[in-house]
């Protein structure tokens, strides 16, 4: 699958831009804060309809402007589809695909296949378990509209149930609507649970092997699956809590409390590690990049396609092994990577199929690294 151009209009601080990418790597450098994450952004969002910042569509819009819009043009699999998006200040954003207006933003997502790469990922072994539930949400609603009615679904419940803890007054009338509530999850949330374990269990070992050679053999990383509560005791043990969650005022059981397990053991040794709060920095971020990697590799096996990748400054936070090895695994996908500055691609002879240069909202393609003509 490839990108084959973006267009914004009054998007972040972009006033009017049209690029059109190379199927291979394509390269924006420039100093910080020019604009060069705002484009990786945009084809993020235009692919999954979210904000991979988190953030929220008025704040997306460029200032004093009331709307933005974008046009993204992509193959996969041979068929052609344009995604225009049209950003509001204050009202919901409106969706075109291939010029026909969505009525369900949903309808977006898993339509095109994009796996995203910063800094912050480096992250997500050591942080709170929310980072990695979102690592599976993200993956598994690409990959699965089943996945996603139910998470849909469960989070709408979830948002009723809790409120009506914070409110409830024990009487008959509250308990039998928490009743109500409580049959919903149970139902949305046991496929959650299942979804969850089987995708844990097909990727796991794809990370493993991704992380032994890593390491060169030194060490080897067992991923789990740790669900807050199976699926066969989900009403078991959600009734059993009742009383403590009344209490509490939220519901304490469930997959939004789920995590995942990275546990490495030394080859030399036989010594088991929980890398989540005992790893080193280095196997963290290696278990981070055997993560993203293992992602590419489901898509490709889920969709029968390569999926788009955004390399978000994440090169100048890795060292040179993990650099390189990172470089040799995307050879055969098209990518986007933002950098400072051209140096370590040029040291390491890094092919690069397109370069552009960003500043203060303008993107210059790069024809030679010694020339420059206006995109």
């Amino acid at each position: 699958m490839i990108v084959k151009s973006l267009a914004l209009s009054d998007f972040r601080n972009y006033d009017l831009q049209e690029l059109s990418f190379h199927h291979g790597i394509n390269i924006f450098y420039g100093d910080n804060a020019q604009g060069k994450t705002n484009i990786l952004e945009g084809i993020y969002l235009c692919m999954t309809n979210k904000s991979y910042r988190g953030s929220h569509d008025r704040e997306m819009i460029r200032f004093g402007k009331e709307d933005a819009h974008l046009r993204l043009e992509a193959e996969k699999k041979g068929i052609p589809y344009r995604v225009d998006m049209h950003l509001k200040k204050s009202k919901t954003k409106g969706i075109a695909i291939n010029g026909v207006p969505i009525r369900r933003s949903s309808e977006l997502i898993g339509l095109l296949n994009v796996v995203f790469f910063s800094p912050e990922d480096l992250q997500v072994i050591k942080n709170g378990p929310g980072e990695r539930r979102r690592f599976l949400d993200m993956e598994l609603c690409q990959l699965d509209k089943v996945y996603l009615h139910f998470l849909t679904h469960y989070n709408k419940c979830l948002t009723q149930r809790n409120a009506l803890l914070k409110e409830i007054d024990l009487s008959k009338d509250a308990q039998a609507m928490l009743d109500v509530w409580d049959a919903q999850l149970i139902q949305h949330g046991k496929k959650i649970v299942q979804l969850r374990e089987a995708f844990v269990g097909e990727i796991a070992p794809v990370i493993a092997q991704i992380y032994h050679s890593l390491t060169g053999g030194r060490e080897q990383l067992a991923v789990s699956y740790e669900p807050n509560v199976s699926a066969d005791r989900f009403d078991e043990i959600l009734f059993l809590n009742r009383e403590r969650e009344i209490r509490q005022k939220t519901t304490l059981t469930g997959p939004h409390r789920d995590d995942i397990r990275f546990r490495v053991q030394n080859m030399a040794t036989g010594q088991t590690t929980d890398i989540r709060t005992f790893g080193s920095q280095g196997q963290q971020r290696s278990a981070a990049l055997a993560l993203k990697l293992a992602e590419i590799e489901i898509v490709k096996r889920k969709v029968n396609d390569t999926p788009v990748l955004l390399l978000d400054d994440v090169l100048s936070e890795l060292d040179s092994s993990r650099q390189n090895y990172l470089l040799d695994s995307i050879h055969d996908i098209q990518t986007f990577i933002t950098c400072t500055g051209l140096e370590e691609f040029v040291r390491h002879r890094f092919h690069m199929d397109q370069i552009y240069h960003v500043e203060r909202g303008v993107v210059t393609r790069v024809n030679s690294l010694n020339s420059e003509t206006i995109f």
